[in-house]
C-alpha cells in the first residue's frame, strides 16, 4: 500500500481563487472623490484559496477544486498554494481571467472588498443532467474526511458537490461567506456545519444578531432550515458552536496584541475547524484549535497563515494564562 493511502482521508475544499490587490488607505472615498493610497500589493487569495492553503499548512492533505485563467494572477495562486502544501491536481484553467480581489485596507486592519469573480464562475453550464464536477473530483469527495465550501462560486456547483459528499455521509462544511444572494434550500439540507458571521447570519435568517442571545435564536432559525449544525464566528467576541438538542458551546477569543490586517480570518478559522473536526476532535477543543488559527499579525490572507507548531504555541499560551 502506498503512502498517500495510509493517510488520514483528505480535506476536500471546493470554492474560489482570487488575487488580492491590496491598497492601503488613511479612510475610505467619499462618492465622486479621489484619495492617494499609502502602498499598494497584490497577494493571492479568495476564499476557497485561502482555506485550502490553510488546511495545508495546518499540515493536513488537503485538495483544492477550482479555477483560474491563463494569466499572471493564476500563477500567482497556484505557487502559493503549492508552497502551503495544497494539491492542485483538479486546479482548471480556462479561457476567462483570474478572479481577482481589490481590498482596501484601513487603519486597525479593517477592510471593504470588491470581488470580480472572472474564472470562479465559470464552470461548465448543467444541461439535461450533465454534471459540473469530473468524475474524478466526485470520487475524491466519496473518499474525502470533509468538504469544505463557500459562495464565492455558483450555487450549482456547491449544491453538486454537497449531494455527492452528503450521499456517502461525507460531512459538508459550509462558509457563508460570498455571494449575499439567498441559501438554495437543496443546498441548506446538505449541510452538516454552517459558518457565517454575524453579519452573514442575520442576512440569511432576517433576524437580529446584536446580542448572544439573539445569535443563537438566528442559528436556531438555521438549524430549522435543515443544517445540523451553526458555528457562528464573533470577531473579537469568540464563536460559539450551536447544535440541534444540545447546548451552545462558547469559545472566547485570542486577541492578537495588534491587528495589521482582518482579511481571511473568517476563512483561517474555518479551515482550521474543519482540520480540527476531521482530525477527530470534539467540537470544544476543535472551536479552540481553531480560535488559535490567528491570521491578523501581517498583511495578506494566505501569506499570514500559521502552521500547526505556531497554532499550538499560541493555544498552549493562552491556555496558561487563564490557569
Amino acid at each position: 500500500m502506498s503512502a498517500r493511502g495510509k493517510e488520514a482521508p483528505p480535506l476536500v475544499v471546493i470554492g474560489s481563487a482570487n488575487a488580492d490587490i491590496y491598497v492601503e488607505i488613511a479612510r475610505l472615498p467619499k462618492e465622486g472623490e479621489t484619495i492617494v493610497a499609502k502602498s499598494g500589493h497584490t497577494f493571492p487569495g479568495g476564499k476557497g484559496a485561502n482555506q485550502a492553503a490553510c488546511a495545508a499548512r495546518l499540515s493536513h492533505p488537503t485538495y483544492f477544486i477550482g479555477q483560474v485563467g491563463k494569466d499572471g494572477y493564476a500563477t500567482l495562486i497556484h505557487d502559493a498554494m503549492e508552497t502551503a502544501g495544497v494539491r492542485l491536481d483538479y486546479l482548471n484553467k480556462v479561457e476567462a481571467p483570474t478572479g481577482h480581489a481589490v481590498v482596501m485596507l484601513q487603519p486597525g486592519g479593517q477592510n471593504s472588498i470588491i470581488v470580480v469573480a472572472g474564472a470562479n464562475n465559470c464552470w461548465p453550464h448543467p444541461e439535461n443532467g450533465s454534471k459540473q464536477l469530473h468524475v474524478a473530483v466526485e470520487q475524491l469527495i466519496q473518499r474525502a474526511g470533509a468538504v469544505l465550501l463557500q459562495r464565492e462560486i455558483p450555487d450549482s456547483v456547491n449544491i453538486e458537490a454537497a449531494r455527492i459528499a452528503r450521499k456517502e455521509n461525507v460531512p459538508v462544511i459550509m462558509d457563508a461567506g460570498g455571494t449575499d444572494a439567498p441559501f438554495p434550500e437543496e443546498l441548506l439540507e446538505c449541510i452538516t456545519v454552517l459558518s457565517p458571521n454575524e453579519t452573514e447570519l442575520a442576512r440569511l435568517t432576517m433576524m437580529p444578531t446584536e446580542t448572544t442571545e439573539q445569535v443563537i435564536l438566528a442559528a436556531d432559525k438555521c438549524l430549522e432550515m435543515g443544517v445540523e449544525e451553526v458555528l457562528v464566528k464573533l470577531g473579537e467576541h469568540g464563536s460559539v458552536l450551536v447544535r440541534r438538542g444540545r447546548p451552545p458551546i462558547f469559545q472566547a477569543a485570542i486577541l492578537a496584541p495588534v491587528v495589521i490586517d482582518t482579511t481571511g480570518a473568517g476563512d483561517t478559522f474555518t479551515a482550521a475547524f474543519a482540520v480540527a473536526l476531521v482530525e477527530g476532535k470534539v467540537p470544544a477543543d476543535a472551536l479552540q484549535f481553531a480560535t488559535a488559527s490567528l491570521c491578523v499579525r501581517s498583511k495578506g490572507a494566505i501569506p499570514s497563515m500559521p502552521d500547526k507548531r505556531a497554532v499550538k504555541h499560541l493555544l498552549e499560551g493562552a491556555l496558561s494564562d487563564t490557569r
